[in-house]
């Protein structure tokens, strides 16, 4: 079963019972899930993921202490911890009594400021060029179970994707990229027989369409150990996952003319999705065309006349 699954039934059995009963005066105010790091939250723990941090626990999303006070997130840390220690064949982890872990009582200021830097999760265009990319998944990863007021759950998608502009000048960067380290510096470093140079241009030429990859599905970029697990759920491109990873994990000798061969070809499908998008205005395959072209989409022209890489 799944982590995600698990905390879910782990908490209509026993949790739901316990906020009902004793916490009832802020039961309201009290979302509860399973988001923020670790791969049950993104639903991608296996077998081999048990053997840390997994467990049948779930989150208690509370507001700061004017509406719920230090001694009530004690008392409701406390009766969480006292929860039953074992679950459908899964026992908890040890449970600190003032919080601090992945599962228990959290302050929703403290979960966003965590991810976002802000206690509300409210940004500027500007914020989310200084943000990881993972942040913002883990922020908005996972699952509500139960959220009352649907404060938390409204922030959460507020955060749920960039702002347009803020997509556009990523994509226009990592276009940019994937041009530069798969079409030009690659084949050059090959023709001077620098086999380590061209593996580092084909490594980088693979980063950059994966993130261009996941900008055209409007889906944040996770940990870079869980990218290519959630690259085979999104509806566009994902097809070319086996490409890619034979693009990094291939040589440079007899290898490279197919490794280029795929390289033009999956310059050529990320140019078709662009096109089908009305992303770009650009005729050929040359990734940097493009690069310019979804550049100039960009309505802000403050940010529009930045940098091409400012944002990657």
């Amino acid at each position: 079963m799944k982590g995600l699954e698990l905390a879910e039934k782990f908490y209509l059995e026993y949790g739901a019972q316990m906020i009902r009963e004793k916490f009832s005066g802020v039961e309201k105010y009290i979302a509860v899930g399973l988001c923020g790091s670790g791969s049950e939250c993104f639903g991608y723990d296996d077998a081999l993921s048990v053997d840390h941090d997994f467990e049948p626990g779930f989150c208690l999303f509370i507001p700061d202490e004017s509406i719920i006070d230090s001694r009530c997130a004690f008392a409701l840390e406390r009766a969480y911890n006292s929860l039953p220690r074992e679950f459908m064949g899964c026992r908890r982890n040890t449970v600190n009594p003032v919080g601090g872990q992945r599962h228990g009582v959290i302050r929703i200021g403290d979960f966003l400021k965590e991810k976002t830097g802000t206690e509300d999760g409210q940004l500027s265009e500007k914020d989310y060029f200084f943000i990881p990319e993972q942040s913002l998944a883990e922020a908005t990863n996972g699952k509500i179970f139960s959220d009352p007021l649907g404060h938390f759950s409204a922030v959460r998608k507020h955060l749920s994707y960039f702002p347009e502009n803020v997509r556009l000048k990523k994509l226009a960067g990592h276009l940019l990229l994937m041009g530069q380290s798969g079409q030009y510096n690659y084949p050059r470093c090959l023709s001077r027989g620098d086999t380590g140079a061209a593996q580092l241009s084909v490594t980088e030429f693979v980063k950059s369409t994966l993130s261009v990859i996941f900008l055209i599905n409007k889906i944040y970029l996770p940990y870079y150990k869980w990218t290519f697990r959630a690259l085979s759920d999104l509806p566009r491109l994902s097809e070319l996952s086996k490409t890619l990873e034979y693009l990094i994990s291939s040589g440079n000798g007899e290898e490279r003319i197919k490794k280029q061969e795929y390289i033009e070809d999956i310059c050529h499908r990320v140019a078709q999705e662009l096109t089908s998008d009305k992303l770009t205005r650009y005729s050929g395959d040359e990734a940097e065309g493009h690069a310019y072209s979804v550049n100039d989409l960009i309505t802000d022209s403050n940010l529009r006349t930045m940098h091409i890489l400012y944002g990657v």
